[in-house]
Formats: C-alpha cells, sequence, structure tokens
C-alpha cells in the first residue's frame, strides 16, 4: 500500500480484544496512522477523548459496549467528541441501522467481515478530509451569522417569492420596533408605505430576473410606530435554506437627507443675500453717495436742501430696511436647526 505524507492519531473504541487486534493490525498497514489508542468501554473513551493533551483525529466505534450501547452510545460519544469524525464498526449488515447511525452524527458506517487495510485506509482519508470540509462549512455559517447578526446597521433576509422575512438581526428589531417572532409573520410589504407599494414591485421584478443578483436604492420605509424613514438599500440574491433569497442591508438616511434640504435651503439664503448685497443695496447707496457729493460740491441752492435731505434720510430709510432684512435672513441660516 502506498505511503501517506499525513499521519493520524486514532481512538478504536472496542470492548472485543480479538476485534480490536484486527483492526489494530489493519491500520499498521494502512500507513497513515501515527497513534493507536484502544478504549474498552464508553467511560475509557470519554476519558480520552477529555484529556487536553491528547489528540484525536477519528474514531472507530463498536456500538455494544458493556457500559454503553446503540443511539445513547452514539449521542454520547459526539458530545464528547465535538467535531473528531465517528466511523461505526459493526457486525450487523441492517442498512436501516446504518442510515440511523449516520443520521445521528456517524461519518461512515464498516462491517467488520468485509474490514481489510483498504477499506480502513480509505475510509479513514475519506472521512478526516470530509470532516475538514464540514468543519470549515460550519465555522463559515458561523462567520455569516455573526456578521448578520452583530452587524450595526439593519439587515434581514426575505424570500424572494413570498416576499416573507426568513431572518432579521438585532439591529432591524430595534431600529423598526417589530420583535423577531412578528417580523418572520410578515412580509416586506408591511414596512412599506401604501405609495411605495409599486415602486417595491418593480423593484422586486428586477431582483428576480436573472443574473440580476445585486440591487441598490433608496426608499421610504415605515416603523411599527407608523415613523416614515427614508432608507437606502443594497441588497443581494442567494440561497437560503434551500430558498431563493434576497438579504438586505439598510441604511437610515433620513438625517441624512434633512441635513442636505438644510444645506440646500441655506444655500438658496446666501444666494438671496448675495444678490441683495449686489444689487438692491446698491440703489440707496449710489442716491446717497450723490446726493452727498453734490452737497459737498455745492452745488444746490439753499431752496433745494430741504429736499435733498429728505432725500438723503429717505434712501438711508431704504438701506436700513434692507440691512435688516439682510440680517433676518442670515439668521435663517443655521443648519443644525433646519435639520432637527
Amino acid at each position: 500500500m502506498s505511503k501517506n505524507l499525513s499521519r493520524y492519531d486514532i481512538l478504536v473504541v472496542e470492548d472485543n480484544p480479538g476485534d480490536y487486534l484486527l483492526v489494530e493490525d489493519f491500520l499498521d498497514e494502512t500507513n497513515v496512522t501515527k497513534s493507536i489508542k484502544w478504549a474498552k468501554d464508553f467511560k475509557s473513551a470519554t476519558e480520552i477523548l477529555k484529556d487536553t493533551e491528547t489528540h484525536t483525529d477519528l474514531i472507530f466505534l463498536d456500538l455494544s459496549l458493556p457500559d454503553k450501547q446503540g443511539e445513547e452510545l452514539i449521542n454520547e460519544i459526539k458530545n464528547v467528541s465535538k467535531n473528531i469524525p465517528i466511523i461505526i464498526l459493526t457486525g450487523y449488515p441492517d442498512a436501516d441501522f446504518a442510515i440511523k447511525t449516520l443520521s445521528l452524527g456517524a461519518s461512515d458506517y464498516l462491517l467488520k467481515d468485509v474490514l481489510n487495510a483498504t477499506v480502513l485506509h480509505k475510509s479513514i482519508l475519506y472521512n478526516i478530509e470530509r470532516n475538514k470540509i464540514m468543519v470549515n462549512l460550519k465555522e463559515s455559517e458561523q462567520r455569516y451569522s455573526d456578521l448578520f447578526h452583530f452587524s450595526p446597521l439593519p439587515m434581514w433576509v426575505f424570500d424572494k417569492e413570498t416576499l416573507k422575512f426568513l431572518d432579521v438581526n438585532d439591529a432591524a428589531i430595534e431600529h423598526y420596533g417589530y420583535s423577531y417572532e412578528e417580523f418572520l409573520k410578515m412580509d416586506i410589504t408591511k414596512i412599506r408605505p401604501k405609495e411605495e407599494l409599486p415602486a417595491l414591485k418593480n423593484s422586486i421584478k428586477n431582483v428576480r430576473k436573472p443574473h440580476k443578483n445585486i440591487f441598490h436604492g433608496e426608499f421610504t420605509h415605515l416603523k411599527k410606530n407608523g415613523e416614515k424613514i427614508k432608507v437606502e438599500i443594497r441588497s443581494n440574491s442567494f440561497e437560503y435554506k434551500g430558498r431563493q433569497a434576497q438579504i438586505i442591508l439598510v441604511n437610515d438616511v433620513t438625517e441624512r437627507n434633512l441635513h442636505i434640504e438644510a444645506v440646500e435651503k441655506q444655500n438658496e439664503i446666501l444666494k438671496d443675500i448675495a444678490w441683495t448685497q449686489s444689487h438692491v443695496v446698491r440703489a440707496p447707496l449710489a442716491r446717497l453717495m450723490g446726493l452727498v457729493q453734490a452737497m459737498k460740491d455745492e452745488k444746490i441752492s439753499e431752496s433745494d436742501k430741504t429736499i435733498f435731505y429728505n432725500h438723503i434720510l429717505k434712501s438711508a430709510d431704504e438701506l436700513d430696511e434692507i440691512v435688516k432684512s439682510v440680517v433676518n435672513k442670515s439668521q435663517a441660516v443655521n443648519i443644525n436647526d433646519q435639520s432637527k
């Protein structure tokens, strides 16, 4: 048999010494074992698996031990072994029993009567590699779950056909006011005002199109208390528990939009003030300058001075009103107040 670069620590849980010696001989022939440990009962197996200084890559398990048997044994070993693959060794060629053990968490099922080094070699390599893939998949799913549920932004998953909520994170629950159970009883139309439903219908048509996975847009949403908020939506399609689904990331832009509106209003006021300064102020100011210059040059008679004074006062009053108007407009330039 060809040598394998990887070698593994194997635990054989078997109460029959003859069966153990047979398995041990075959394992030695495989050239994939680094160490072989033997446990004659469940208690001994548990002690080995709980020993932090002892490493185990794979378990061969006989289901008829003196202190525990059958389903109970599989469940208990599974709890203690965590992610270590378990291969059942049995003398009963019962297909239903084999399926049952696999459904309980066993990785494989081997008949003692047909054991040989080749069978064990293939089973060890296959189940250890398969277990690595499964562990990586579980870790990946856990990372997704953590990213989803611990996200500071509201997120949810909905069914693309029924539009039902399939999952929501804590941020969505806190932001929208619905409980987790309430969300799962609703579909996404319940968080949209009636006037937004046509836009929702169109966006759903788009995400249902082939190869149309990513979506981005701004919409109005409804909280449980009836408050309307402006939100920026980013979404992507994926398969969730066998269903075609859409994952949604929500960014509440209500305050941002109010701030932008305040800035735009401020700019309009500033433009108006600038226009006033450059146009409206010039007329009375030009008259004042002309009147003052005429009086300075003594180009007016004594009888006309009263008329000139009245014109000067009128222009001064007009300038005063313009200045008051500019002051009032400038007081309205307050972004913080406008965005509240």
